[in-house]
């Protein structure tokens, strides 16, 4: 308890710093969701001060981020439509995968994956990090130009046809459940039909308009209309906002320019009495759980989620645990990436049940945290109270801003999220694949592939398919890497070792020798299957020398295998020379030794090969 406090006074400060860094981004972020302000600023609550609580990096800042916020707009949306564009009836699956997440980074933690993260490749989350700002870019330009497309009746009415088809076809699917459904009741669907309304089918035909114009295709989609539709009022608190963070920033960076850009423009417009249009309302008081999420449960509702899920859990993870480096290179720290994915998956679990959206380690809070003093898990606790306090005290006050000045905080995060670093880097990286006439990059078309996918498609799909094919072109390179060093060449034409200069010369046209260098493994078993072709006519006998291949994997080991088949089918002898432990432990398991090359033909070292030669082949020299 006595380290606990150690560092009251800075961990108060950097805590209350970032406290009030993470205030707009939080409500910024509820918003872009689609759940609203409150469901921000809860998770930045709960995740800030659980995250730091229980996670394995001291000066860590948690809370809702760009990417989190993007996948969660994903599930949220999604779950929206299936029920109907009801917030209030999806919430329980959506806060469900949030806790499904929170409960895999658990799982994570304590599987000991949190030291593998780092394999995942760059140009992956180069690509990936790039269209979560593209993304947020493009999605926020519409409310930036004030425009909400549910409320355009131009843009709604074509929706009202298929609105009122879906209603009527809900009604049949509800009474087909209930069984009445029947020729002799057919009375009460017909009854039941006559209340549909043009209230009905109008709200029912915005919830369609709304999402035919949500994601970075809808929004294109609906960009013409929104120009011919501007709110120069929104517009103009938008760009005040935008202008104020980047240009505070050049008089001090001590004060954070997005709570600034958040207070002056705010209270600009309700100063003056403009005509604006507000955030949700933020509940007042103490959050309360949603035990809907329990009582509520319908596996049906979230089993499409799972992978999505786990996304959201590996890509908080991926966040926290970059972040927790930068904040180690800063404290000259070393943090526990294991413990802190269990902190993150408990904040995250937590900040679920009451309503909160997922969050990760985010770095601009945590590096103002240790600017400002934060040297403890004191201060990211006291950066989850301090909001916890602005909730209850200035909820109301909250409730005032404009939903404008939130689009300007987000458009200004979006150019920040972007990976410049890696953009700047396509010209510059080496063209190591070939397409038909092209030379391409393999960096470069991975990151772009996940880019594209991401921005345009699905970010979940996006992200499993970069990591595929990073995978197929870095075991590629890995196998041609291989072969080039292990190339399938007679003794005559190949360069010999050290040990096989004195080798006689009457047995060079009758031995053949192969060396293995490196691994044989799926990458290389095609260079090695070559060996039976090249081996001359006037060979009776391959030594296979092995001393340099550590390794070998199924693939390579039933290549092994059909190529000793096809020697002894031509009555060649097979010697093998310095077999390592765990290739010949590979080749007793399915019998290779000694159902195909004898004990008796294994051998600790060429000269003791050398010697069985001599006597065995054509008799002695």
């Amino acid at each position: 308890m006595k380290k606990f406090f150690s560092n009251f006074k800075g961990d108060l400060l950097g805590g209350i710093t970032a406290g009030i860094v993470a205030l707009p981004l939080a409500l910024a972020f509820g918003v872009s969701s689609g759940l609203g302000p409150s469901a921000g600023l809860y998770g930045a609550i709960f995740i800030s001060f659980f995250a730091a609580l229980f996670g394995g990096t001291n000066t860590q800042i948690s809370g809702p981020t760009a990417p989190m916020t993007a996948v969660s707009m994903v599930v949220i949306a999604g779950i929206i439509a299936i029920y109907d564009g009801s917030v209030e009836k999806a919430l329980p699956a959506i806060l469900t995968i949030f806790l499904l997440a929170g409960l895999m980074q658990i799982a994570l933690g304590f599987l000991g994956i949190g030291k593998y993260i780092k394999y995942i490749p760059y140009p992956v989350v180069s690509g990936f990090m790039t269209a979560i700002g593209v993304i947020i870019l493009i999605t926020q330009v519409l409310p930036a130009l004030g425009y909400y497309p549910k409320e355009d009746e131009s843009w709604v009415e074509p929706f009202k046809p298929q609105a009122e088809e879906l209603i009527l076809e809900n009604i049949l699917r509800e009474e087909a459940g209930e069984g009445i459904l029947v020729l002799e009741d057919f009375k009460e669907t017909i009854s039941r039909a006559h209340e549909v309304t043009e209230v009905t089918i109008g709200e029912e035909a915005k919830t369609l308009a709304a999402k035919e114009a949500s994601g970075v295709l809808g929004a294109i989609k609906v960009l013409p209309r929104a120009l011919k539709n501007i709110n120069w009022l929104e517009l103009g608190l938008a760009l005040a906002t935008i202008l104020i963070i980047y240009g505070f920033r050049r008089i001090t960076t001590v004060v954070p320019s997005t709570l600034v850009a958040l207070l002056v423009v705010s209270g600009m417009a309700y100063g003056f009495g403009w005509e604006y249009r507000t955030i949700e309302k933020i509940p007042e008081g103490f959050p309360m759980p949603n035990l809907e999420i329990f009582t509520a449960f319908e596996f049906g509702a979230i089993s499409p989620y799972f992978f999505t899920a786990l996304t959201l859990a590996l890509l908080g993870a991926i966040d926290s645990l970059l972040t927790s480096v930068v904040a180690d290179n800063m404290t000259k720290t070393k943090h526990n990436p294991n413990k802190e994915l269990i902190g993150q998956g408990v904040g995250n679990s937590i900040a679920s049940i009451f309503g909160g959206l997922p969050g990760a380690g985010a770095t601009i809070r945590t590096v103002v945290n240790i600017n400002s003093g934060g040297k403890t898990k004191l201060s990211g606790m006291v950066a989850g109270v301090l909001l916890l306090t602005i909730l209850m005290a200035m909820g109301p006050v909250a409730s005032q801003i404009p939903a404008a000045v939130l689009a300007g905080i987000l458009i200004t995060v979006g150019i920040a999220v972007m990976d410049y670093k890696g953009l700047k880097a396509i010209p510059n990286l080496p063209r190591d694949v070939k397409i038909g006439p092209l030379k391409l990059s393999s960096e470069v078309m991975v990151m772009l592939v996940v880019l594209v996918l991401s921005t345009f498609w699905n970010l979940v799909y996006s992200v499993g398919i970069g990591l595929i094919i990073a995978s197929v072109m870095f075991m590629k390179k890995m196998g041609d890497l291989t072969a080039e060093h292990s190339n399938v060449k007679s003794l005559l034409k190949e360069k010999a070792w050290a040990d096989e200069t004195t080798f006689p010369k009457r047995l060079k046209e009758r031995v053949f020798i192969k060396h293995i260098k490196g691994p044989l493994f799926f990458g290389t078993t095609s260079n090695f299957q070559a060996l039976a072709r090249q081996i001359p006519d006037t060979a009776s006998a391959v030594i296979i020398r092995m001393d340099r291949m550590q390794y070998i994997d199924q693939s390579g080991l039933y290549a092994l295998e059909d190529v000793l088949v096809d020697l002894r089918k031509e009555n060649i002898d097979v010697l093998l020379v310095d077999v390592l432990p765990q290739p010949r432990y590979m080749m007793e398991r399915i019998d290779i030794i000694p159902d195909l090359v004898s004990k008796e033909y294994i051998f600790e070292n060429f000269d003791q090969c050398t010697e069985w030669l001599k006597e065995n082949i054509n008799g002695k020299e």
